[in-house]
């Protein structure tokens, strides 16, 4: 089965065809994942280097720590990936887009305003989680339409922070 992983901008190929045995853009690894705990920690042996990693999400869009750094992972097969981009589900270009938290936090700053207009990549929220701050970036260009939230409150995962339109 052939998936499309994006983290950030990089979109990777990645081909599962048979137990042990992963292609990551076209190179060979061998792999070797087991959860430790019914929490998202798994052990990650590839090419026999060892990692632990904590896994949170599902549907597709998932938050990995790895090696004390968080990455925003989206992962889609092949298939479905082409069927959205067909119906124009990927990237929304205008309408409201809800800016969610990805995790439970405390929100350290908002450093845009109401009727601001961001850049795609522009921070918009910095969130506190897991003792690490967060920098939660704008999807597209547009303008902030509302702020949902302010400095020093405690948020929940999938919590809406900012709209943008």
């Amino acid at each position: 089965m052939r998936y499309l992983t994006t983290i950030g901008d990089k979109t990777h190929i990645i081909d599962i065809n048979q137990d042990g045995e992963v292609v990551i853009d076209g190179v060979k690894r061998t792999l070797d994942l087991r959860a430790i705990d019914d929490d998202g920690l798994y052990s990650l042996l590839i090419d026999n280097r060892s990692f632990e990693a904590l896994v949170e999400g599902g549907d597709g869009e998932y938050r990995v720590l790895l090696n004390g750094v968080l990455y925003y992972v989206q992962v889609a097969d092949e298939r479905a990936k082409r069927l959205a981009e067909a119906a124009g589900a990927f990237t929304p270009t205008s309408g409201e887009v809800n800016i969610k938290s990805p995790m439970p936090g405390l929100i350290v700053s908002v450093p845009v305003t109401e009727g601001q207009k961001v850049k795609k990549g522009q921070v918009v929220v910095v969130l506190e989680s897991m003792k690490m701050e967060n920098e939660l970036k704008a999807p597209r260009e547009g303008t902030v339409s509302a702020i949902k939230v302010q400095p020093r409150q405690t948020v929940e995962q999938n919590q809406v922070l900012v709209v943008l339109s």
